[in-house]
């Protein structure tokens, strides 16, 4: 009997032998489809555009390209509302892709540039000019929306490490705190 009849008389899926790749991820999915578009972008531009002659330039303009499907509100510098976190009311400022968005879309077209053959020293997607042009929407989208992007530090409670004047803990970097209050959790679980 043959693969195929053994296979079509077995009722239970789970014995079956799959030729088929395992499903892909959410993360993977999204690769291909942002991937894919950005292909597709390159082979509508006029003229078209091939992936080896592709720059930060490119890039960018493709990135100002997909600010028509944003959904995140940016005001406006002569916006009544400019700056504001809540606005009170609706205004006509334009929708556009939030930085967090663009910034996760560069990382995955990096990824799916080397994927496809790419070296990462030539990535348009690593260019400085994208560099710049990201953070440039960072600040301007904090601004516009009053929102601070801003990392906020980590503060360490921790009594013991006060200094004999009393009034300010040692500094301890960062990484060094993470990892102290890691051995703490070890030494606490052991015992």
């Amino acid at each position: 009997m043959d693969l195929i009849s053994q296979n079509h008389n077995n009722k239970n899926p789970n014995t079956t032998l799959s030729t088929q790749p395992p499903p892909s991820s959410r993360y993977e999915n999204q690769k291909r489809r942002d991937w894919n578009t950005f292909c597709q972008y390159l082979r509508n531009h006029r003229p078209p555009i091939s992936l080896p002659s592709c720059s930060g330039a490119h890039v960018i303009e493709f990135l100002r390209y997909l600010d028509q499907f944003g959904k995140t509100k940016v005001h406006n510098q002569n916006c009544a509302f400019f700056g504001l976190p809540n606005p009170p009311e609706p205004c006509p400022c334009p929708l556009r892709q939030a930085w967090g968005s663009l910034y996760a879309l560069i990382g995955r077209l990096r990824a799916a540039y080397e994927e496809n053959g790419g070296a990462p020293e030539t990535s348009p997607f690593g260019s400085s000019s994208v560099r710049i042009f990201l953070r440039e929407v960072k600040d301007f989208q904090a601004k516009a929306r009053g929102v601070s992007y801003e990392k906020k530090r980590k503060r360490v409670n921790n009594q013991k490490q006060i200094t004999q004047s009393g009034l300010q803990p040692p500094l301890v970097p960062q990484h060094q705190q993470q990892g102290q209050s890691m051995m703490a959790k070890y030494h606490h679980s052991a015992t």
